[in-house]
């Protein structure tokens, strides 16, 4: 699930029902996501999605075994800190940029 959309999916990973978190996503990705989620106290699954074409790139399915968890409120609700304990923002999840601003919802060019 990306922040774009709400929608809760749930999904057995290694044996065990998670929420889903991302679906399709690179290993660095998947890599990135995996810590930043264990640094927030969630435990972490991940499994290799099977590949429609086998010159494809390898995708992962990643998941967390709170099943109430919601990547999309957890963020907009800024209940997740990155490592140096910032708050995680929109573009921070999207890794588009490292920066940890202000709400989201505020006009940040207004002073």
């Amino acid at each position: 699930m990306s922040l774009d959309k709400g929608k809760h999916n749930v999904k057995e990973i290694d044996g065990v029902r998670c929420t889903v978190v991302e679906t399709g996503v690179s290993e660095d990705r998947m890599n990135f996501l995996k810590k930043l989620l264990e640094h927030n106290g969630l435990e972490v699954k991940s499994e290799k999605e099977a590949k429609k074409d086998e010159s494809a790139p390898d995708t992962f399915t990643i998941g967390v075994t709170d099943i109430v968890f919601n990547p999309v409120i957890a963020v907009y609700q800024r209940k997740l800190r990155t490592h140096d304990n910032k708050v995680v923002t929109a573009p921070y999840w999207k890794q588009q940029s490292e920066e940890s601003r202000g709400w989201y919802w505020k006009n940040q060019t207004a002073g």
